[in-house]
């Protein structure tokens, strides 16, 4: 693991490992992979792979730590039909005792290719028309090796007349021809590394569209549906991925790909994804999930977040989650700058491009910094716990965790960059900004092909009093060391905004709870009685310490009845509002497994919703930070509606 202080001083010779390392995998025999998706409307993968080896004992192995994912993601329990053969004989073999990723085989005498067959039980991203690979499905390679260093050349087979997206670079005619039957894709040699980091999108319902022609690189946005109609995406969001091009180009001025792909799928079947690559993003939303802006807006940051990664992530990344390969453990400590510093700049980014407007940036931020506000797991567990402790915290019942806390190193890092950034911008009377920050920390090197450079905390210090002399470190200490039982409002305040509580949902929250997509959560009661409830009356989560956990609610129960009526939104909603002029508590009817049980909910200060208010006399710094840096492409469509 490489471990880096001053990374600027040794760049140079970082590149040239790099191209040495390409050079000498040219001389090396690469492993040759066929993926076969044409099952994949049986949700199964195929793979042929011819491995270069020589007699003896051999260890090969599948990915544990994907890149990303932040926890043992491979799919070896997925993996199945495998079967070793050389010059057409069976090579028996045996899984590891202890790592079970691990396959050992002895190779006989006089071998030198031997050649495994795999099938993958594929339980998500695909449909009966697309499919998504991402290669750890399919991928076997010899073990205790540096994936950077072994060379490999892949294959393609999908249904017939379906379309491909990738960032890989095919071999032969034309980029990616819709295949013939029966046809193979073949694309040039690579690493094990960068073939992990180039994932495949297919559909028969495929589109490709070129973005920002005038920006270098060049950028394409590929989308695939399970209807032929949502694949043509409206002008004014192909207006505004390319705008993110641009604004991205402005922000970062610097690149780190050779082209560069979102890859998109549009389907309530195949799930949904936000997953970074180096040179492309696997990003999966609900079949309507950009089809207007009222659709779109759940969605606004994702492909301004992956797209973000790629500096942030991809190009520089903390090195406990840079490893030599996928089986070793990744460390997480840093993730409040990987996923943390991208959640900011995604959202400005989308603000930026027009993805979001202003006013829903604010909005949703308010609703971003009131969820963390009213974390009580913060009362015990650190920011950087979250980012520790990372692996075990994603996914999961969601019963307590505000209690316990999980992936809040994102929203975590939000207002922590959104606070150095005002504050950068309050120091030095509005002359530099986190911006500068970025094209030193994000921008270094300049130009290059895919490459990982690594940083520490001392760097990160080194870089933010590169733009203006503070003490970073003892900054960031604070907020993400120390127990914070409130969070970093900081920078909304130095932005010129206060976090309140109003009667009703802002313009933007209205919005996603109509249109649904990732943040859809039931009825929001959280900030009054203190409930995550699913629109079917079974509750989610209940915060600790908050009225509901006062009346002894928990997870799981489901609630049947609200002062005498069956449950509904419009009933649990009119009760909190009735409580607001009494002193009678809220009455539940209550089901937990096949009990029935009453419960009086002392609560009287009415609904309560997130929302940023303007305090006069001081600098607007938010609305500052998400105006464009370059000038917008606009297109004549029905205008975003923001309501004050």
């Amino acid at each position: 693991m490489l471990r880096l202080c001053r990374v600027s001083s040794i760049l140079p010779a970082i590149m040239l490992v790099a191209f040495t390392l390409t050079s000498a995998q040219a001389q090396k025999k690469p492993i040759q992979i066929t993926a076969d998706l044409s099952d994949a409307p049986r949700k199964l993968y195929h793979a042929e792979v011819d491995l270069p080896v020589t007699a003896g004992p051999l260890t090969l192995i599948t990915p544990e730590w994907i890149p990303g994912t932040h926890q043992p993601y491979g799919p070896a329990e997925d993996i199945t039909g495998v079967v070793f053969t050389a010059n057409g004989k069976p090579i028996p073999w045996r899984r590891d005792d202890v790592d079970l990723y691990a396959f050992h085989l002895t190779i006989p005498e006089g071998v030198t290719t031997l050649h495994a067959h795999l099938d993958c039980i594929v339980t998500a991203r695909v449909s009966q028309k697309l499919a998504v690979l991402e290669w750890e499905k399919l991928l076997l390679y010899p073990a205790h090796t540096p994936v950077r260093d072994i060379p490999i050349q892949p294959s393609l087979i999908v249904p017939a007349g379906w379309g491909i997206g990738t960032a890989l670079t095919p071999v032969g005619s034309g980029p990616y021809p819709v295949p013939a039957a029966g046809s193979t894709t073949r694309f040039a040699p690579t690493s094990v590394e960068q073939l992990e980091d180039s994932p495949v999108i297919t559909g028969q319902y495929f589109h490709e569209f070129a973005l920002a022609p005038t920006i270098t690189p060049k950028h394409y946005l590929d989308v695939v549906s399970d209807y032929p109609d949502d694949v043509n995406l409206r002008p004014a969001i192909l207006a505004e991925v390319s705008n993110l091009v641009r604004e991205a180009d402005a922000l970062y001025a610097s690149h780190h790909y050779h082209v560069y792909h979102f890859l998109l799928t549009l389907s309530d079947v195949a799930g949904g994804e936000g997953l970074e690559h180096g040179q492309s993003s696997d990003n999966g939303v609900g079949e309507k999930g950009y089809a207007d802006d009222n659709h779109q807006l759940p969605e606004s940051d994702l492909l301004s977040h992956e797209f973000t990664h790629s500096w942030n992530g991809k190009y520089r990344r903390p090195v406990g989650l840079y490893q030599p390969d996928f089986a070793t453990p990744q460390q997480g400590a840093l993730l409040w700058v990987y996923e943390g510093m991208t959640e900011y700049l995604g959202n400005i980014l989308a603000a930026r491009s027009g993805l979001k407007s202003q006013a829903q940036y604010r909005d949703v931020l308010a609703m971003t910094a009131a969820s963390l506000d009213y974390k009580p797991g913060r009362e015990w567990r650190p920011t950087e716990d979250t980012a520790v402790a990372a692996s075990i915290l994603r996914g999961g019942n969601p019963a307590w965790s505000n209690w316990k806390r999980g992936q809040d190193y994102y929203f975590e890092g939000e207002l922590l960059w959104l606070d150095a950034d005002t504050l950068i911008r309050k120091l030095t009377g509005d002359k530099k900004s986190l911006d500068n920050f970025e094209k030193i920390f994000l921008g270094k090197g300049g130009n290059t092909g895919p490459l990982i450079v690594p940083y520490t905390f001392d760097e990160l210090v080194q870089d933010l009093n590169a733009v203006v002399p503070y003490d970073w470190a003892t900054f960031l200490h604070d907020r993400v060391d120390k127990i914070n039982p409130r969070a970093d409002l900081a920078g909304i305040e130095q932005g010129g905004y206060k976090l309140v509580y109003k009667d009703k949902p802002n313009p933007a929250e209205r919005t996603m709870m109509a249109a649904g997509g990732r943040r859809r959560g039931g009825v929001d009661c959280w900030y009054s009685v203190g409930l995550r409830i699913s629109n079917d009356g079974h509750i989610g989560d209940v915060r600790w310490n908050g009225p509901a956990d006062k009346a002894r609610l928990a997870p799981g129960e489901k609630i049947i009845a609200v002062n005498g009526q069956i449950f509904s939104d419009d009933a649990l909603r009119d009760a909190i509002r009735q409580a607001k002029n009494t002193s009678e508590p809220i009455h539940l009817i209550l089901q937990a497994d096949s009990f029935v049980s009453t419960a009086d909910i002392d609560y009287h200060d009415g609904e309560r919703y997130p929302a940023l208010e303007r305090v006069d006399g001081t600098p607007d710094y938010l609305d500052e930070i998400t105006r464009p840096l370059t000038k917008p492409e606009k297109v004549q469509e029905t205008p975003k509606k923001d309501e004050e």
